[in-house]
C-alpha cells in the first residue's frame, strides 16, 4: 500500500471502530441496567431496545450508499456519526425504556457501513482492496471482543448512561477522523464494494448466498438473544456482581481465539471449508444446550461461552468471505450488502424474540429458541451441497463499446482458470471468477490496460 493508502485504511477502520465501540460496549451490560433502572421496562421491551438498532440499520444502509454516490462520501458519514451521536445522547438523558428504544433507533439511522466502504475503494487501488477489506474487517472483530471486556468495567466506573455518553463523545471524534481522511477526486459505483439496486433480484434468487444469508441471520439473532439471557444467568444464577462480569468475558475472549485458530488454519484448504462450517455450526449448537442444562452453574457458564465463542468467532471470519467467494464475478458488493441486512435484521429479531420469550416463559427458553434455529441451520448445511468457491479478480480492460463487451468476456472465459467473465463497457473494468490453481496469469494479463489485478 502508498501512504496514502495506508493512512486512508487507518482512518477509516478507526471510524467504523469507534462508531461500532459504542454500539457494542451495551451488549453484556444493557439487561441489568434496564431491568434495574428504567421506567416501564419489560422483558420485551427490554430486548426490543437491544436489539432495535438492528432494523433501522437495516432499513437505511442502501438509502445512505446512494445518496452518498450523488452527495459525496464524506458529508454522508458525518452525517450519519452525527445521528449516531444524537441517538446515543437521547439514551443516555433518557430515565424509561421508550427513551431509549427511541435513541437506540437513532443510533441505527446512521447507517455508514456501506459509505465507509465505498470511500475505501474510492481511495484504493483495485489490487490492495481485498488487503484493505480485510484489515477493516480485523478491526470490527477486535472491537466487539474488546467491547465484552470493557463493557462491564465501564459500568461499574461511569454505569449504562456514561457508557452512552461516551458512545456519542467516540461518534464526534470519528467525524474529526473524517476530515483526515483524503477526498476522492471522483466517487465511482464500485461493484465489487457496493449494492446494486438492479442486481438485487439475482442475488436474491441464488440459493447459495440465501443459505450463507440465513446462516448469518441466525448466528446473529442468536447472539443477540443470548445478551437478553447471559448477563441475567451470571448474576441471578451464577451469583456474580456485575462489576465482576468481565472476569468472565476476557479469559472466555482469549481463549475462543485459542481454540478458533486450528479451525481457521484449516478452512484456508477450500475442500475442508464445508467441514470447518459443519463443526463451527455445532458448536455453537452444543453451546444452547449447555447454557440450557448448565445456566445455574457459573463454571458451566463461562465453559458454555467458551464453546460459543469458538464457533462465532470462527463462522464470523468465515461466512462473509465465503460470500464473496461464491457470488456472481459483477454482484459481490450487492451480495455483501444483502448479507448484511440479513444480519442487521437478525440482531433486531433475536433482541426482540429474546426478551419476549424471557418475559413469558423464562431463561431456558431463549436458550431453546437459539439451539432450535441453530439445528436447523446445521440441517441445512449438512444436506446442501458445498459451495463452489472461486476467488474475484478485477482486471482492467479500457473503455468498450456496448457489443464489443460481450465478446470479450467471451474471450476471458477462454483463458484457462477464468470461470466467469463480465465486462461492464463504461466501467471499462472486467469482473472475473478464476481459480488460482489453473489460472494463466499471463494470457490474462495480455488483456489488461494496467497492473490493477486484484
Amino acid at each position: 500500500m502508498t501512504s496514502t493508502e495506508r493512512r486512508t485504511v487507518g482512518a477509516l477502520a478507526g471510524i467504523f471502530g469507534l462508531r461500532l465501540l459504542g454500539l457494542f460496549l451495551i451488549l453484556p451490560v444493557f439487561v441489568l441496567y434496564a431491568e434495574n433502572s428504567l421506567s416501564g421496562a419489560t422483558p420485551f421491551l427490554i430486548g426490543l431496545a437491544l436489539g432495535v438498532y438492528g432494523l433501522t440499520q437495516a432499513l437505511f444502509q442502501i438509502p445512505f450508499g446512494m445518496l452518498s454516490d450523488r452527495w459525496g462520501r464524506k458529508p454522508l458519514i458525518v452525517i450519519g456519526l452525527v445521528i449516531f451521536a444524537l441517538g446515543s445522547g437521547i439514551a443516555a438523558v433518557s430515565d424509561s425504556i421508550h427513551g431509549v428504544i427511541l435513541g437506540r433507533m437513532i443510533q441505527g439511522m446512521g447507517a455508514i457501513a456501506a459509505v465507509v466502504l465505498a470511500l475505501t475503494a474510492d481511495l484504493t487501488r483495485e489490487e490492495q482492496r481485498t488487503k484493505a477489506m480485510a484489515l477493516i474487517g480485523v478491526t470490527i472483530g477486535l472491537v466487539f471482543m474488546l467491547s465484552l471486556v470493557l463493557g462491564p468495567l465501564l459500568n461499574g466506573w461511569i454505569g449504562v448512561k456514561g457508557i452512552f455518553w461516551l458512545t456519542a463523545v467516540l461518534a464526534l471524534a470519528g467525524v474529526g477522523v473524517v476530515y483526515w481522511v483524503p477526498t476522492p477526486v471522483a466517487a465511482r459505483r464500485h461493484r465489487d464494494v457496493q449494492l446494486v439496486p438492479a442486481q438485487l433480484a439475482k442475488v436474491l434468487a441464488n440459493p447459495v448466498l440465501l443459505r450463507l444469508d440465513a446462516g448469518i441471520f441466525v448466528l446473529h439473532l442468536v447472539l443477540t438473544s443470548m445478551f437478553v439471557a447471559v448477563p441475567l444467568a451470571l448474576v441471578h444464577e451464577g451469583g456474580l456482581a456485575e462489576a465482576a462480569h468481565w472476569k468472565v468475558y476476557l479469559p472466555v475472549i482469549v481463549l475462543s481465539v485459542v481454540g478458533m485458530a486450528p479451525l481457521v488454519i484449516l478452512s484456508a484448504r477450500k475442500h475442508l471449508i464445508q467441514k470447518v462450517f459443519i463443526v463451527s455450526i455445532a458448536l455453537v449448537l452444543l453451546a444452547q444446550a449447555l447454557f440450557y442444562f448448565g445456566h445455574q452453574s457459573l463454571p458451566w457458564l463461562m465453559f458454555a461461552l467458551w464453546v460459543f465463542f469458538v464457533g462465532f468467532n470462527t463462522l464470523e471470519a468465515l461466512l462473509p468471505s465465503t460470500v464473496s467467494r461464491a457470488a456472481p464475478a459483477d454482484s459481490k458488493g450487492t451480495a455483501m450488502g444483502v448479507y448484511n441486512s440479513f444480519e442487521f435484521f437478525g440482531v433486531f429479531l433475536g433482541g426482540t424474540l429474546g426478551g419476549w420469550l424471557y418475559g413469558a416463559v423464562g431463561i431456558g427458553a431463549v436458550f431453546q429458541l437459539c439451539g432450535a434455529l441453530t439445528l436447523v441451520w446445521i440441517v441445512i448445511v449438512m444436506t446442501a451441497p458445498a459451495p463452489k468457491l472461486l476467488d474475484t479478480r478485477l482486471l482492467r480492460v479500457g473503455p468498450q463499446t456496448e457489443d464489443g463487451a460481450p465478446a470479450l468476456a467471451k474471450r476471458l472465459v477462454g483463458i484457462a482458470g477464468v470461470v466467469e467473465a463480465i465486462v461492464v463497457a463504461e466501467e471499462g473494468i472486467a469482473y472475473l471468477k478464476v481459480d488460482h490453481k489453473k489460472l494463466d496469469g499471463d494470457s490474462l494479463q495480455q488483456f489488461s490496460v494496467a497492473t490493477d489485478l486484484q
